[in-house]
């Protein structure tokens, strides 16, 4: 397990990154490699996640109990779990399926992750820029078959680096879902997804999992839980004023310059 200071950087890393289009797992990833961070099972990895997770079921509270307690009652709050739902299920078999080789082959190839981020945002750019006229401008009440897509959209994000959020709003963008919907609806979606990432991957390294490092591990997910917080209240207001555009050149200037050290050696 790294220092205090690896632990401090790589959580303040995950709550940043998680919710915003520019691939957490990467930076994560690449931060750890330059870093030589090393975590056993990756329990570090797999515990900050957890942070994210509770960050954005505290900024949604109120409204996921608005909509889980009338779920019964009101068939529109029906239809939106659905569709939340319908759009997690293409990732949750398709990740099961490959989750082996996505840890043991994708997650250990750096240069990949730093051409994903180059590639993503150029991808981030172009959509953001041209995507069609928005049609649907409410995250609640978007078509079962756009939600659908949607799903599969995010089955792109299994490839690190390509980022969940950025493969969901993209996606979205596509289908004529406007800005803000778009990346409320990714945050939604976030919830079950990255729950059952979380419960997945501590089933599948409950054998290796290693808390010796125990402090550091409850900094990075403090750290995780409190900026992951901070980037959601803000993000909505930001893309619905300037777009994905940051972003977009934000992963192609780190995807480039990971690129390069890791050419050089690094």
């Amino acid at each position: 397990m790294g220092n205090t200071f690896d632990a401090v950087i790589l959580g303040l890393i995950e709550g940043l990154t998680e919710f915003i289009p520019v691939s957490s797992t990467g930076h994560l990833l690449l931060a750890g490699h330059f870093l030589g961070f090393e975590s056993p099972g990756r329990t570090f990895e797999v515990v900050v996640q957890l942070g994210a997770v509770l960050a954005i079921l505290t900024v949604y509270a109120a409204k996921l109990w608005q909509v889980v307690s009338t779920v019964r009652t009101d068939p529109a709050a029906a239809r939106f779990v659905f569709s939340v739902l319908l759009a997690f299920l293409p990732a949750m078999v398709i990740g099961a399926a490959l989750h082996d080789f996505i840890k043991a082959v994708l997650f250990e190839t750096p240069v990949l992750v730093a051409v994903m981020l180059i590639v993503g945002g150029v991808i981030l750019l172009f959509v953001d820029r041209f995507a069609p006229a928005a049609t649907h401008e409410d995250a609640m009440q978007l078509p079962f078959r756009k939600a659908l897509a949607i799903g599969f959209f995010q089955c792109l994000a299994l490839v690190p680096g390509v980022s969940r959020s950025g493969a969901t709003i993209v996606g979205a963008r596509m289908i004529g879902v406007g800005r803000r919907a778009s990346a409320e609806f990714s945050f939604f979606l976030s919830m079950p997804t990255m729950a059952a990432a979380f419960a997945f991957d501590l089933w599948k390294s409950r054998h290796i999992l290693d808390f010796a490092g125990l402090g550091n591990i409850v900094i990075g997910f403090v750290l995780a839980f409190v900026s992951g917080v901070l980037v959601v209240r803000w993000l909505l207001d930001f893309v619905s004023r300037h777009g994905f555009v940051l972003f977009g050149w934000w992963r192609i200037i780190v995807g480039s310059l990971a690129l390069a050290l890791l050419l050089l050696g690094f």
